[in-house]
């Protein structure tokens, strides 16, 4: 399948899970299709691209692995994503890359985010949380800098009067995460 084959199956998905799985599954059993999808998920002015980062998510969370050879390009532009139905699910993935690089369970595959990778997802994180973004992006990214912060004590010294400070005039799932997140920051 080419980028425009791609292009066009994925103008025809819609939010709901049963079409991204679809979608997903087309890309873990054809992997080769995650480079297309990838040059379509940073094509972030298209409205394509929305539905493009859905079936990344849903790749991502089934084989994080499929990331690996893409880990460079996908950090040096994920900043560069903006649409809200975007950055949620870029902002999934992000929490998910930092959850399994902390994850001690997984020796026999470890992580491959560098130091480097770890201070970009770090940046955008703290640009979604304090930015104009919808709540699910802002969960994400407070969960993210929690486990980055095991590597770089400046950022609970930072996260927690952000999250302070906008937690009276946040929705309650904002809340929700905030207290979780806030509770565990020493």
């Amino acid at each position: 399948m080419t980028k425009s084959e791609l292009y066009e199956e994925l103008n025809y998905i819609n939010a709901t899970r049963k079409a991204r799985t679809y979608m997903s599954q087309k890309v873990l059993k054809n992997p080769t299709l995650l480079e297309p999808l990838l040059a379509i998920v940073f094509d972030v002015d298209d409205p394509i691209a929305s539905r493009a980062c859905w079936v990344l998510e849903f790749v991502v969370k089934e084989d994080l692995r499929l990331l690996d050879d893409y880990l460079d390009e996908f950090l040096d532009k994920i900043n560069t994503v903006h649409q809200d139905s975007s950055v949620r699910p870029v902002a999934k993935i992000c929490e998910i890359l930092v959850l399994e690089h902390y994850d001690e369970k997984d020796t026999n595959n470890p992580s491959k985010l560098t130091e480097a990778h770890l201070k970009q997802i770090s940046e955008v994180c703290f640009d979604w949380l304090i930015g104009p973004h919808k709540v699910a992006a802002k969960a994400y990214s407070m969960g993210a800098l929690y486990h980055l912060g095991k590597s770089f004590p400046w950022i609970h010294p930072e996260l927690r009067p952000i999250l302070e400070l906008n937690y009276p005039r946040e929705s309650s799932g904002y809340k929700a995460r905030a207290r979780q997140i806030l509770s565990q920051i020493p």
